[in-house]
């Protein structure tokens, strides 16, 4: 089963859904086959690299969401968020563009540390009120999850990887996504948002079993199916 995840460093509920979702993969009886990539996706593409103000002035000078609005929305996200043991502190939050970010975990997935990176990044942006748009705190994050510093230099310091993200952007596009997160599950089902763990667990349960349906068979001495065994039916048993 592939599963393609597209969400952003810089969305709160990215992050919650993903604590939701790996709940429910951790108890789905066929785990270990299943793949998940995870796919770039901007909020604001507009965004400079480094934003002079606050979270709460980004919201209400970009977005215009009023001061009171701001706080009921933060005190939901992180009653949300605590509920899947996440700590989160907008306060601290700093915002900029998530396009470097974003080369970074290409990075990262073309060596296999993808799930590593994404996490680090969501925390660091989220719980530790890091600056994700900087190539210094990138170097370091990405040295604690096994990559070599002078590759993520290198590769911050170019377009590498700029190809990439745009392309998952447009195909985001292609399949009508216009919000994040978004679960792709086969290229079949799409989930929209942070749902909660139940229901992604229907949707992995509902795409196994279509894509593997149930084929019953009996093996007779000779190898080839043989009739139905003992069975008990709504008219008895056999």
């Amino acid at each position: 089963m592939q599963i393609e995840i597209w969400s952003d460093v810089k969305c709160p509920w990215c992050f919650v859904g993903k604590r939701r979702f790996e709940k429910a993969l951790e108890g789905f009886e066929h785990k270990d086959q299943v793949t998940v990539t995870w796919k770039s996706f901007q909020l604001d593409p507009n965004l400079p690299d480094h934003y002079d103000g606050t979270e709460q002035q980004y919201l209400a000078e970009r977005k215009g969401i009023p001061e009171d609005q701001v706080r009921a929305m933060w005190d939901s996200l992180s009653a949300s968020a605590a509920g899947e043991g996440l700590d989160f502190r907008f306060e601290d939050v700093v915002v900029g563009n998530s396009f470097t970010a974003h080369r970074f975990l290409h990075l990262a997935k073309s060596q296999g540390l993808g799930d590593e990176a994404k996490e680090a990044i969501l925390s660091a942006h989220f719980e530790q009120g890091k600056d994700t748009s900087d190539t210094e705190f990138l170097v370091q994050l990405g040295a604690g999850i096994g990559l070599a510093e002078q590759d993520v230099r290198d590769t911050l310091g170019s377009d590498r990887f700029a190809d990439d993200v745009r392309h998952d952007i447009a195909e985001a596009q292609t399949l009508g996504i216009s919000g994040v997160p978004f679960f792709v599950i086969d290229r079949k089902y799409g989930i929209s948002g942070a749902q909660p763990t139940d229901l992604f667990a229907e949707a992995l349960d509902t795409a196994w079993k279509e894509a593997n349906p149930l084929t019953l068979v009996s093996p007779s001495r000779s190898g080839a199916p043989s009739a139905d065994g003992e069975a008990c039916g709504p008219d008895g048993c056999s």
